[in-house]
């Protein structure tokens, strides 16, 4: 048995792929461990693991210098609790999937001679694995072509694919949801989320759009919408008043069910998020983080939307009559969207966390 801590920021794209290589490790008879921030509160039923873990972390944010001392003594703060962490748990192996918390676990473990290696799950590099990717021993990738991964590093590189969930695994070979006919079985079932965080321009514009549709359209779908607290109960209203059947709710602990029955999923596109479109064989509207200062949510999706399995509408230029356009395509021609399906499908990598729990055993000896 090898005992292994896994690293990860507090947000579902970084923690998802962690949950899911934990699932794998423990069903291979390993303990596992992870440490993250204060955010993991809203997931933390989800994780199968031994113990989970809080250190401290910062994000480098501006070129103020009290803030980057504020910053960097967090920062080394972290480095020394994780210090003290890693001598209890005595890991064999401390691998991080990224943001700013995996920051003082691998320096520690760098500094007591721990095995370490890193998964970044985007097409870009995450700004806190390329601070650290030249101190570990091993790197895995999701995507083929990594921007800003260093050069000195492609020695040490494996291509595993992003790890998805067991709740995304035990509905990947759900048909996609047509008749015999090629026509919806009954409404036109859309998913909408933003993100484990939620999306404010989600709760704005879709509900607004949709409601702006012939009611004859109107009344073919049926939305399913994960939206801020804040925002539900307007949501909730601008749908019953529209006559357009919905449900939202600020969580949903069985997303991959409900996507696994969507004919359509209007999303962000995060690495996690098109990892699992792709497993599942959904097509997708992705509508990329605006503000990522590396644009990796835009790579994410033009991967998928290189492979028909999506359509991308930058939410600088996303205009409702661009939006309607799509909505009367696909209820026009449903056998569109099935093909699009699968084409995401095509693309999935549902025995990546196999790979990555493989790179990591290999990694302990």
């Amino acid at each position: 048995m090898k005992r292994i801590l896994l690293a990860a920021g507090g947000t579902g794209g970084h923690l998802f792929p962690a949950f899911a290589l934990a699932e794998e490790l423990k069903r291979r008879g390993h303990e596992v461990h992870i440490v993250t921030d204060e955010r993991v509160d809203q997931f933390s039923g989800e994780a199968p693991v031994d113990a989970m873990h809080v250190v401290r972390s910062a994000t480098l944010k501006g070129k103020n210098p009290l803030a980057l001392f504020k910053t960097a003594y967090a920062l080394w703060s972290g480095i020394l609790q994780a210090r003290k962490l890693l001598r209890k748990i005595n890991p064999d192996f401390v691998l991080g999937f990224g943001g700013y918390p995996t920051f003082p676990p691998l320096m520690a473990a760098g500094q007591l001679k721990i095995k370490t290696g890193l998964h970044d799950q985007n097409a870009v590099m995450g700004r806190a694995n390329r601070l650290l990717a030249k101190r570990v021993d091993v790197i895995a990738t999701s995507f083929e072509e990594v921007k800003f991964l260093p050069e000195t590093c492609l020695s040490k590189v494996r291509l595993t694919g992003n790890p998805v969930r067991q709740k995304v695994l035990d509905v990947k070979d759900a048909a996609y949801p047509l008749d015999a006919d090629g026509q919806f079985a009954g409404p036109f079932q859309i998913l909408i989320f933003g993100g484990s965080q939620g999306a404010r321009f989600f709760s704005d514009f879709f509900p607004a759009a949709l409601a702006e549709l012939e009611e004859e359209v109107r009344s073919k779908i049926s939305i399913v919408q994960q939206c801020r607290k804040e925002d539900l109960d307007r949501v909730q209203t601008l749908y019953e008043y529209s006559g357009i059947k919905a449900r939202c709710e600020s969580f949903f602990s069985d997303l991959p069910q409900i996507m696994s029955q969507s004919h359509l999923v209007i999303g962000r596109s995060g690495a996690s998020t098109v990892a699992e479109l792709a497993v599942c064989g959904r097509p997708a509207i992705m509508v990329p983080l605006p503000h990522a200062l590396d644009n990796d949510q835009l790579l994410n999706a033009k991967n998928l939307e290189k492979a028909g399995g999506g359509w991308i509408l930058e939410q600088k230029n996303i205009t409702m009559t661009g939006f309607h356009k799509l909505i009367h395509q696909f209820i026009a021609e449903p056998t569109g969207l099935q093909k699009a399906a699968n084409a995401a499908k095509s693309i999935g990598q549902p025995d990546a966390v196999v790979k990555l729990a493989d790179v990591v055993i290999d990694g302990c000896d």
